[in-house]
């Protein structure tokens, strides 16, 4: 596994070097004194203020697993994705106020964009939509496992989608924060989506 990891996040590398190269950035900013050497651009921050309410429904969505009769090996996961996604949220919320960037709400599962003079909230790649959470809400025991699984694996996917959108984005990912934790979603999600699509084989009849 960590063979494989290491191997995305190289190619994660190649990619982003070939498109700093391309052309200038989109919103260059210099990095405040004492947070980083390299610039950050706009595509980072729209990265960052779009995977807070990415991350908020992969949190709601794990957190339901005591209640709802997750098998042992979901509720593991659910546990893990919890825990680990929390805290990437406080990370992505403290680089973005580092920056004086807006702040997303950690709870908050829609990105607020604004297009036109106009605020539009919007849902981010693979996240569920209302009816597919309420759905997953109203399951139980096998049927949530399912649910939940099918769900988070797009909903990973989603997240893998936006790694790449953002590695193609002239110039973004220079911030080494930023390079490290997309670099870390693609490669632990990736892994993630192996394991809950066996997860899913062995919970079928």
């Amino acid at each position: 596994m960590r063979s494989r990891a290491t191997h995305l996040v190289s190619l994660l590398v190649a990619v982003a070097t070939a498109a700093c190269a391309g052309a200038p950035a989109r919103g260059l900013h210099a990095t405040p004194p004492g947070l980083g050497r390299l610039p950050y651009t706009d595509a980072d921050v729209d990265f960052m203020s779009g995977m807070i309410p990415h991350h908020a429904q992969a949190v709601i969505m794990a957190g339901w697993a005591p209640s709802h009769g997750a098998r042992t090996d979901v509720a593991i996961l659910c546990e893990r994705i919890v825990v680990a996604q929390r805290d990437e949220i406080a990370m992505m919320q403290t680089w973005l106020r580092d920056r004086g960037q807006l702040v997303p709400d950690a709870a908050s599962t829609r990105h607020r964009m604004t297009m036109n003079g106009v605020e539009h909230e919007m849902l981010m790649p693979g996240m569920l939509t209302d009816e597919e959470m309420a759905a997953l809400d109203r399951a139980r025991g096998p049927e949530f496992d399912r649910l939940f699984l099918v769900g988070m694996i797009k909903h990973h996917q989603g997240a893998i989608d936006m790694v790449d959108g953002l590695f193609k984005a002239y110039g973004a990912a220079q911030d080494e924060t930023v390079f490290r934790f997309a670099s870390d979603v693609y490669a632990d999600q990736s892994i993630e989506i192996d394991r809950m699509n066996k997860m899913l084989e062995e919970g079928r009849p």
